[in-house]
């Protein structure tokens, strides 16, 4: 059973992997290099991507054969036909002022939010206020997601609430207005919400929402890609202080610099989250592999 098994991969020629990036950067390369493993005969592998750190393009450099990269623009920069609004809004007025930017765009409006809970209380108010609104976050099950998405391209409904879910692989043709009500940690969420307007050669509008609950890196990365797309760099932002320095950064075509490891464009990469992220993970499940699956039940 198990030589038959390995033998029917022989006739395999296509492999499509959703969101590639997103898999390799949740911790799966290794279980990606082993599906490719199974692969004998060649094959065509197209990976595509708004933002391509240098983790990833590292992994497409030693997975594929003869990779060929296809810049249009900068990877990671914003699309220049969306119009960025960034606004200082304190966190207990978010929700209030947050019908007052829905009037800036004729729907559909798509509202991204950081979590679960804060989706469901915008979708709960937006329906109190009258608005036509549906939502969808991981929480949520198959029926209810696949009858917000439709509803919502279908334009039966006005606005949609979602997390990041909505970000990557869903694709809104016609979307004019994207509010970011929390500014996400990674630069490169932003890009992608961001991504959801302003396409097919259509001009659409990007509306975030920043106060002191963003830490200074987050805010120094969306600066910096405010000043790569030209766009109004508001007075919050604009006082902060850049303590870029030459040494660890990459510096792009446009002659932004930025960090080496995530592509982020106002830190060095001894001070990106992402990579201390990603080492706190190794460090967890390095804990986890020596104390067992069933946890260490002793004192630390």
């Amino acid at each position: 059973m198990e030589s038959y098994k390995h033998c029917c991969f022989f006739f395999y020629r296509y492999l499509t992997l959703d969101e590639a990036d997103r898999l390799v950067d949740l911790g799966f390369e290794d279980d990606i290099r082993e599906v490719f493993d199974h692969f004998k005969a060649q094959r065509q592998t197209l990976l595509f991507s708004a933002t391509m750190p240098t983790k990833i393009q590292n992994f497409a450099r030693s997975a594929l054969v003869k990779p060929v990269t296809v810049n249009v623009g900068r990877a990671g920069a914003a699309n220049l036909d969306v119009i960025q609004e960034v606004e200082y809004v304190k966190q207990e007025a978010k929700i209030v002022y947050l019908l007052e930017c829905l009037q800036k765009t004729p729907p559909p409006v798509l509202i991204f939010c950081e979590n679960k809970a804060d989706v469901d209380d915008i979708h709960e108010y937006l329906l109190l206020k009258g608005v036509e609104a549906v939502a969808i976050h991981g929480g949520k099950d198959q029926e209810e997601r696949e009858y917000a998405i439709s509803s919502f391209k279908a334009g039966k409904k006005d606005v949609l609430v979602a997390t990041d879910v909505a970000s990557k692989g869903l694709d809104f043709p016609d979307i004019q207005h994207v509010i970011n009500y929390d500014m996400p940690a990674e630069i490169e969420n932003y890009v992608h919400r961001i991504g959801r307007t302003g396409r097919c050669g259509k001009t659409g509008i990007a509306t975030t929402f920043i106060n002191k609950n963003q830490s200074e890196t987050t805010l120094l990365d969306l600066k910096h890609l405010l000043q790569e797309a030209k766009q109004r760099i508001p007075p919050v932002l604009a006082e902060l202080n850049d303590p870029m320095e030459d040494g660890d950064t990459i510096t792009s075509a446009s002659g932004v610099k930025g960090c080496a490891y995530c592509g982020g464009l106002g830190h060095r990469i001894r001070d990106c989250p992402k990579l201390e992220h990603q080492r706190s993970q190794q460090l967890a499940n390095s804990r986890r592999d020596y104390f067992g699956s069933g946890g260490y039940r002793g004192e630390i």
